[in-house]
């Protein structure tokens, strides 16, 4: 390893355990980290600008190195983690810690590794004489929905040369993923009747109703099983759709006149998912609502949606890729789990791929790390766009 490649990792692994230190659970702000960013780049004389959500405690971060006046490269990451509360943690979760090669703390793999050595590559970037841009990009919200980086792929979309590939640096190994699904998480709400549960003929009970509708959703999912669509490039090869959670009832008398459950979809990125939904609406106000309002006026379903995120498509064959195709050759197929590659490139129109360091396995979960080889692997990807980026590949 060249002195150069040695004070690159290091310096990556010491951003790192910074960008730990700040707990970005999604339910805290972010802004304590942006402002570390902000200071960081600020050194080397580059501009950054926010997209605060509207209570102003989290904010998205855009940062452009390079030339303007060309479409450029995203490298996105999000800045918000799960919770560590799982028991079991050897070291403590917000204090990076580092064993046998492994960098543990929540939010290594995912995904402040990749924003990590991104910052640590910063400074051989703005010393070369770059034709294409880069644009960094810092998220809020992804854990909870990917509900954050809109705002700023919509700033993105709109200036004079957006740019013409996103780069999300979830933990993939190093391998370029293809393909992600989207997801729709929906929340229904039934209202009964109530009364003494030995009248029970004349209540309308929201919870067996509820089970009523649920049972459509799983008979619409095996659906997805035997006739698609499919697409084979991914782990589970077509859409999924199941309830996730289920509350309702008072007490063991009682006719339950309550019922709230969840569920989700999380589709192939050209299924309508949308339309799925509308679907089992239909069949829900047809044969249960119907008989429901027959019985009592003010029963029924009330339908909410959580959030929605869209699927990655195939990118591969776009022009674009060709920064990334001249490094890693080989693609490594499509995943399940969400990004927000799908909002760059269906919001956006931003051609997207995933590639970050660590392993998914290692999210959203006790002992978290990623190995430090990984971002070796990583600081040598970006070392190598960055190459690219200064003679454009054609």
């Amino acid at each position: 390893m060249t002195q150069t490649n040695m004070s690159r990792l290091h310096l990556a692994i010491d951003i790192l355990g910074k960008l730990v230190a700040f707990d970005t659970t999604s339910k805290n702000s972010n802004l304590a980290l942006i402002a570390y960013v902000q200071d960081y780049l600020a050194q080397y004389d580059i501009e950054t600008t926010l997209f605060h959500d509207e209570t102003g405690e989290k904010a998205n971060l855009l940062a452009t190195i390079g030339p303007k006046d060309v479409p450029g490269i995203v490298l996105s990451g999000h800045t918000d983690v799960v919770p560590a509360l799982e028991k079991g943690w050897q070291s403590p979760a917000f204090d990076m810690t580092e064993r046998d090669g492994k960098l543990f703390g929540r939010g290594t793999a995912d995904m402040k590794g990749f924003a990590a050595c991104v910052l640590a590559l910063v400074p051989e970037l703005v010393k070369q004489d770059l034709a294409v841009p880069f644009h960094l990009c810092l998220s809020y919200d992804e854990e909870v929905g990917c509900l954050g980086v809109g705002s700023m792929v919509d700033h993105l979309a709109k200036l004079d040369h957006p740019p013409r590939l996103a780069v999300i640096g979830e933990p993939t190994e190093m391998k370029v993923i293809n393909g992600q699904k989207g997801k729709y998480s929906m929340r229904v709400t039934v209202t009964g009747t109530a009364g003494h549960s030995s009248f029970a003929p004349h209540h309308v009970n929201a919870i067996e109703y509820a089970s009523r509708a649920i049972a459509i959703i799983s008979d619409v999912a095996r659906e997805f099983e035997t006739n698609g669509p499919f697409d084979h490039d991914f782990t589970v090869p077509h859409s999924t759709m199941l309830t996730t959670t289920i509350s309702g009832g008072t007490a063991t008398n009682v006719t339950p006149d309550q019922c709230e459950f969840t569920f989700e979809i999380r589709h192939l990125p050209d299924h309508d998912a949308a339309s799925v939904i509308e679907q089992i609406k239909a069949r829900v106000t047809e044969t249960l609502e119907s008989e429901m309002k027959a019985r009592e006026a003010d029963t029924g379903f009330e339908w909410e949606e959580i959030f929605h995120y869209p699927g990655m498509g195939d990118c591969t064959g776009a022009d674009s890729f060709a920064f990334v195709k001249n490094i890693i050759a080989d693609v490594s197929g499509k995943v399940s789990y969400g990004s927000e590659g799908g909002i760059f490139e269906k919001q956006g129109n931003i051609p997207s791929i995933i590639c970050g360091p660590g392993s998914i396995a290692q999210a959203h979960k006790r002992n978290e790390f990623v190995e430090i080889s990984q971002l070796d692997e990583c600081l040598a990807f970006l070392e190598k766009l960055g190459s690219q980026a200064v003679a454009q590949p054609s």
